[in-house]
């Protein structure tokens, strides 16, 4: 069980670690509104990967079935998402949100980097082939093996997360001014924007 734990850590880890349009708006979320809210929009992430860990490693044909066949529109909705994401960074201003707004919470940071991630129906496949390799996935699968497996998946992309967040915070957060955050927002803007626009040609 320990086996497979570590197993589900070194996947969900190494799912996480390459930076696409979560790891910039987790940086950018990090920089700006400090720690917790950057770490809980890894933890969105962290989630999703375990949701879709959830459904290859319990050999949920169906439900991958019906989101790989709807992966277009699934991807037109979180296309249209960072574009509007983009946008709204581009035109963030640098002064910290007050507390108690929207922008500012960390179950909204969570939210919306869930959603985003979900909207990669993709990343299944990713889960699909390394489960299959384990040799789970299938329907004899042992349900304890599976449940560790994806706990330590889902475990070990909120490490990677933890570190990211963690990292900028404290170590960058209070050392940029207005003028820098205002560049920042704007390349992280620009960042995302493409992004979208790219999940968007792709499908076209």
């Amino acid at each position: 069980m320990l086996a497979l734990l570590l197993k589900g850590l070194i996947i969900g880890f190494a799912i996480a670690a390459p930076v696409g349009p979560i790891g910039i708006l987790c940086i950018q979320r990090s920089l700006h509104d400090g720690f917790r809210v950057g770490l809980m929009t890894g933890v969105g992430a962290a989630l999703a990967d375990g949701t879709y860990g959830l459904i290859a490693g319990f050999g949920l044909t169906a439900v991958s079935s019906m989101l790989i066949t709807q992966q277009f529109w699934i991807r037109v909705i979180g296309g249209l998402f960072l574009l509007y994401l983009g946008v709204k960074l581009l035109l963030t201003p640098p002064e910290r949100p007050k507390t108690g707004s929207l922008d500012s919470s960390p179950w909204h940071a969570c939210a919306t980097t869930y959603f985003l991630t979900i909207a990669n129906p993709m990343t299944i496949l990713s889960f699909v082939a390394i489960f299959a390799g384990l040799g789970l996935g299938s329907t004899s699968i042992a349900y304890t093996d599976a449940i560790f497996l994806v706990a330590g998946v889902t475990l070990g992309s909120a490490f990677w997360w933890l570190l990211l967040s963690g990292g900028v915070a404290y170590i960058l957060h209070k050392r940029i001014n207005q003028s820098f955050m205002r560049i920042i927002n704007r390349i992280s803007g620009g960042i995302i924007l493409a992004f979208g626009l790219y999940a968007l040609k792709v499908l076209i």
